[in-house]
């Protein structure tokens, strides 16, 4: 009996120890799930560090464009523009020639309007001449032998000579007049412009002193 009973617990020792190692060697084996978890782990990526086809796109084909364009000068004649000119060139700085009409200010013209005939409006003027009131005879214009009384800087000013008219028996009219003023610039071409410093800018201005810098959007310089 003891050798029987001895036999059973040396074949239940070995059957464990058996057994343990059946079971460690199948909780170490990967599966394959597993394993292509692993094989993908190292190559894992965020979705913000992706780069996109759109985005790449975008960048590739962005193209800037300057949105303003550099005008030199502001001359009241186009010599002295064209003498800008050909100091740029030799500096291999291309540019042309361009025009802009400013608006400088408002006069206010009092006037009376034209009678039916020249010879009635000469006879009108003499009469005024006569009560010491200053004018001449319109002779160009939809107001042609028409009488002018004068311009005036100053809306009230004109205002109050027609109150005086008016009071004398005439109907003067009151006309606002805008005064222009074509200026010659020299524009800088795109390519050129980084080539147009403040040291560069200085010297032409010790040169041409009445010259302006002005950076102009391209819509309104092409106007």
């Amino acid at each position: 009996m003891r050798w029987l009973f001895l036999g059973l617990v040396i074949i239940n020792v070995f059957y464990f120890v058996w057994s343990q190692q059946q079971f460690q060697t199948y909780t170490q084996a990967p599966t394959d799930n597993e394993s292509s978890a692993q094989n993908s782990a190292g190559q894992v990526q965020l979705l913000h560090e992706v780069a996109r086809p759109s985005d790449l796109q975008v960048e590739t084909n962005a193209v800037s464009s300057p949105a303003e364009i550099m005008l030199l000068g502001g001359f009241n004649d186009e010599e002295t523009a064209q003498k800008l000119q050909q100091r740029l060139l030799s500096l291999d700085i291309q540019s042309s020639i361009k025009t802009l009409d400013s608006q400088v200010d408002v006069e206010y013209w009092v006037y009376l309007q034209p009678l039916a005939s020249r010879q009635a409006s000469v006879r009108q003027l003499k009469e005024l001449q006569a009560r010491k009131i200053d004018g001449y005879l319109i002779t160009q214009g939809d107001l042609a032998n028409g009488i002018s009384l004068g311009m005036f800087a100053r809306e009230d000013s004109a205002q109050g000579v027609a109150e005086r008219l008016s009071a004398a028996g005439y109907e003067p009219l009151i006309r606002a007049v805008e005064r222009s003023q074509r200026a010659y610039w020299v524009a800088i071409d795109a390519g050129a412009r980084r080539l147009v410093d403040q040291t560069l800018l200085k010297a032409l201005v010790a040169d041409f002193k009445e010259m302006k810098h002005l950076l102009l959007p391209y819509d309104k310089a092409n106007d």
